[in-house]
């Protein structure tokens, strides 16, 4: 992205002024329809201050972040958490049809309440954007259900009560995503087994390149960067399907190359676990222990 070009938000405030809106009626929460934003063709990088969550429709343009690209052409929710840089282009040859809402939440807003914390316990605030939530269009009424509940809320004369009301609506917002995503990840079958697919072909290629001494082992960065998944969301994923991570999964393929040396080379243990890429046994023999209950050197025996 063009640093140049990047334009920062730091208030809710200064993202209704840019995009010719009235202020918003409170300074740290607003939710605005995406059809009264005054859009610009021109491709715009932004990083916002505060947390923005998104439905829309018939995007009739792209966004992106990190390395990843999307065409809006279905419903969909997105997450963003204050300090990621993204990028919005609009279509420059078709009019914009676009439908939906925006929730901007300033991290101010949450202050003192338990959902300051837990907010950061959301995963899908760090996922790519490709790795959107398509919702149903039972599930997009029970979102939208919710967003109403808040715009009520914060029309109404700002009370003593208002902010708790607001944050519980909140957070039941972020807790229904978080069930529609574990939905997503279980019925979208055909591209949910590609991945694990395709990390088995990953896992297999590092550990036959025999460069783990230089490499070392696996991480789930490395894992995830090969799959163009976020790590947030393949583990999740993964867990949803096998009940494991990806950490785990890295463990197991360690584990079984690990017992394949064991059973069939002379090499010690040291040996086998620089091989691996351990900078000590002490720690391969700690982990083989902890997923297989034996040690390295009595799983051997059981071959002799």
């Amino acid at each position: 992205m063009e640093k140049q070009k990047l334009s920062h938000f730091k208030t809710i405030s200064e993202f209704h002024r840019s995009r010719e809106l009235p202020p918003p009626e409170h300074p740290l929460i607003s939710v605005v329809n995406v059809q009264d934003i005054k859009h610009f063709t021109e491709p715009i990088n932004m990083v916002l201050d505060y947390y923005s969550i998104s439905l829309k429709r018939d995007f009739n343009g792209k966004f992106s972040y990190g390395q990843s690209e999307y065409d809006f052409n279905e419903g969909l929710m997105y997450f963003i958490s204050p300090n990621q840089v993204f990028r919005i282009e609009h279509s420059k040859d078709e009019l914009l049809r676009q439908q939906g809402w925006l929730l901007l939440i300033h991290p101010d807003f949450l202050w003192k309440t338990a959902l300051s914390k837990t907010i950061k316990q959301y995963d899908f605030f760090d996922y790519a954007v490709n790795e959107a939530l398509f919702l149903s269009d039972k599930e997009e009424r029970v979102i939208n259900g919710i967003i109403e509940n808040i715009k009520q809320e914060y029309h109404n004369n700002i009370d003593k009560f208002s902010q708790s009301i607001i944050v519980s609506q909140i957070e039941t917002l972020l807790n229904y995503s978080e069930r529609f995503y574990e939905r997503q990840f279980i019925t979208r079958k055909i591209t949910n087994h590609k991945v694990l697919d395709a990390l088995e072909h990953t896992l297999n290629d590092y550990f036959k390149n025999n460069d783990l001494i230089r490499k070392g082992l696996p991480t789930v960065q490395f894992i995830s960067g090969a799959l163009n998944i976020s790590p947030n969301y393949l583990s999740n994923l993964l867990k949803s399907l096998t009940g494991q991570s990806t950490q785990q999964h890295i463990h197991d393929k360690l584990i079984s190359e690990a017992k394949q040396k064991l059973s069939t080379s002379n090499q010690s243990i040291s040996e086998i676990a620089y091989e691996l890429g351990f900078e000590h046994s002490q720690s391969f023999s700690k982990l083989f222990k902890k997923k297989t209950n034996i040690s390295p050197v009595d799983f051997r025996k059981s071959f002799h």
